[in-house]
């Protein structure tokens, strides 16, 4: 009897698999909308092709396949069966290629799917609301077959879409993360009118002198390791004009005219896109190719000389564990998870990331017969985000993670090797440009102009 019920139960599961996304809202969880619930199912199948990303480059992986009977061309055999598998594929920088491009097309499929939705009574929606394992099975397939993709000229051609992709999705990170700061402000000055708020003030102040203070030091050590009196002219030029630019934004924040045409604005945003910015920074200096302005992180916690933490006979080798790389994961994480639960009120923010606040249906909540929770549909009504444009933003995050987990550097499939380019430090500093200007605009826009409505 326990056993039927036990598959029973199973059953029941699976079918949700192949339902709605209300579906999948267990007991346990708290009650939330159906759109938050599909954005969030298809972030962790963008999370989870991370993660087999991550593990596929991790040191010592091919190391460890080959010691599998019968399994890598090269490795242990088993008499009388034939290692197919050619494990210099499915390990290392090829196989993060390969995994980001299954999840690049996967997401970019969905995206021309679901143009110009415009609510849940749309028949695509279902499509994008549920069929939750069907869609899992195309995602394997897609990244199974990426394997057999031929070398040739597939990597440089899309580290080429690596480089655009992930240019535009920087920019989407700091789209989110003002709208965050945004949020943050809000809330807290909100809380201050209705309660403590000498607590809620001093709050604020602490975090906005924190990110001045995180962006100061490093600044300082920018200058102290990436720069020499006598060379890497490129970082002095791009910490000192990033400084500046920083400096311009946060006193523009302030400026009585802007304070009165953007009273949400001020510097706590400020103090963090200075902070994003430095890391932009210090992200594009990590891919100079000139060893001498690119110290490694080895090198300067073990205070060993550049020449000896990297020697010239290997300059291909990728080290995913960098510390650029690692910041650079953890926002990408906080943006990803950001994007499927915010419900932002700044129109700004709302019309650039395709989203509004308050279109739809209210959310009720439906409690079944076996005591789980069921959310009611929202979008009956509209939508509460852009299908299309959700999907193209997770279609940027899979190169984004493509060039992140191989530092940014180039395959060079002649030598097997992976090299830094200038290409890659322009890219990041322009992308670090461009964002400062996008957060000027949200400041003087109202100013230049009045008539058009920013709220």
């Amino acid at each position: 009897m326990g056993a039927c019920m036990a598959l029973c139960s199973i059953a029941s599961c699976a079918s949700c698999l192949c339902g709605s996304a209300p579906c999948l809202l267990c007991g346990c969880c708290p009650s939330t909308n159906n759109s938050t619930v599909t954005r969030l199912v298809f972030s962790f199948f963008l999370l989870l092709g991370t993660l087999v990303s991550v593990i596929m480059i991790l040191p010592g992986m091919e190391t460890q396949l080959r010691k599998i009977p019968g399994f890598c061309q090269g490795g242990t055999t088993i008499p009388g069966i034939e290692n197919h598998v050619n494990c210099d594929v499915i390990v290392g920088y090829k196989s993060v290629y390969r995994m980001c491009f299954a999840m690049a097309c996967f997401f970019f499929l969905f995206t021309a799917i679901m143009i110009r939705v415009r609510s849940s009574k749309d028949p695509r929606a279902a499509i994008q609301n549920g069929f939750w394992f069907f869609k899992f099975l195309i995602l394997v397939g897609i990244a199974v077959g990426a394997f057999f993709i031929p070398d040739g000229t597939f990597h440089d051609v899309w580290f080429y879409f690596g480089i655009v992709g992930s240019f535009l999705f920087i920019l989407i990170q700091l789209i989110l993360l003002i709208d965050f700061a945004h949020s943050w402000n809000e809330v807290w000055v909100r809380n201050a009118e209705e309660g403590n708020s000498k607590c809620w003030f001093s709050g604020l102040l602490f975090f906005t002198i924190l990110h001045y203070a995180l962006a100061f030091a490093a600044i300082v050590l920018f200058y102290l390791y990436y720069t020499k009196p006598d060379n890497c002219a490129e970082h002095k030029f791009f910490i000192s004009f990033n400084l500046i630019l920083c400096v311009i934004v946060s006193v523009v924040s302030i400026l009585p005219k802007v304070q009165d045409a953007s009273p949400q604005s001020g510097l706590l945003q400020s103090s963090l896109i200075t902070l994003y910015t430095m890391y932009v920074t210090w992200s594009a200096m990590t891919n100079n190719p000139n060893r001498e302005c690119n110290p490694s992180l080895l090198s300067l916690v073990s205070n060993i000389s550049t020449a000896e933490a990297m020697p010239t006979s290997s300059p291909g080798m990728v080290q995913w564990w960098d510390a650029q790389g690692i910041v650079g994961l953890v926002i990408f994480l906080f943006c990803t998870f950001y994007a499927s639960i915010r419900s932002s009120s700044n129109a700004q923010v709302n019309r650039l990331m395709q989203t509004e606040e308050g279109k739809g249906s209210e959310g009720g909540v439906e409690v079944g017969e076996d005591g789980l929770r069921r959310v009611m549909d929202n979008e009956e009504d509209g939508v509460t985000y852009s299908y299309s444009f959700f999907h193209f933003h997770l279609f940027l995050a899979s190169l984004y993670i493509m060039m992140t987990l191989t530092n940014w550097y180039k395959p060079d499939t002649t030598t097997q090797a992976m090299q830094s380019t200038m290409p890659a430090v322009w890219v990041k500093i322009c992308s670090s440009w461009l964002s400062l200007a996008l957060y000027l605009w949200t400041l003087v826009g109202p100013l230049i102009f009045p008539n058009r409505d920013f709220n």
